[in-house]
């Protein structure tokens, strides 16, 4: 994926951008950390709950007809949870107070959104690419040995022969 720096510093400017953000988390759709500035909540397990928020939004989004899934807000007494689609691999998730201007939220968010999921998909394209160059580069297997194949013969089909006997028992 990305370079965690280069994620970091995005997560950075955004909350310089908006200041009442309490903290940042970019995740891979997978729910790994990609790069996180949460200070004082845990980053796996909010990775965790926004892939599996991501689940469903992109669910609900699919079940309504309403397109591909870009962001999801959501609001609590002491404050915002925003995730967005961060290019194909990755999803921004960001923590604001209450008194944060949402219109500003949704705009930087979606920016950084976007510029996160450029990153990582840049770096998940190159990362294809090499894997194919090495592919082409290796050295042709020698084919498999050949081998027959095995063909099934129709069997007769079962016959029981049945006597009639009879067993006596003397007394």
């Amino acid at each position: 994926m990305a370079s965690e720096a280069e994620v970091l510093d995005e997560l950075r400017r955004l909350r310089a951008r908006v200041p009442q953000l309490t903290g940042a988390l970019a995740a891979g759709v997978d729910g790994l950390v990609l790069a996180q500035d949460t200070p004082g909540i845990e980053p796996e397990r909010v990775a965790a709950l926004t892939v599996t928020a991501l689940g469903v939004a992109m669910r609900m989004a699919d079940a309504t007809g309403q397109g591909d899934f870009r962001e999801l807000l959501v609001r609590g007494v002491y404050g915002y949870v925003a995730t967005y689609a961060a290019g194909r691999g990755a999803v921004l998730t960001v923590l604001a107070q209450d008194r944060v201007n949402v219109g500003r939220l949704l705009l930087e968010g979606r920016r950084t959104g976007a510029r996160i999921g450029e990153l990582v998909d840049a770096e998940a394209a190159a990362t294809a690419e090499a894997a194919e160059r090495a592919a082409d580069a290796a050295p042709a297997k020698a084919p498999a040995k050949a081998t027959t194949a095995r063909t099934r013969t129709a069997r007769a089909p079962r016959t029981t022969a049945t006597t009639n006997a009879r067993t006596t028992t003397e007394s």
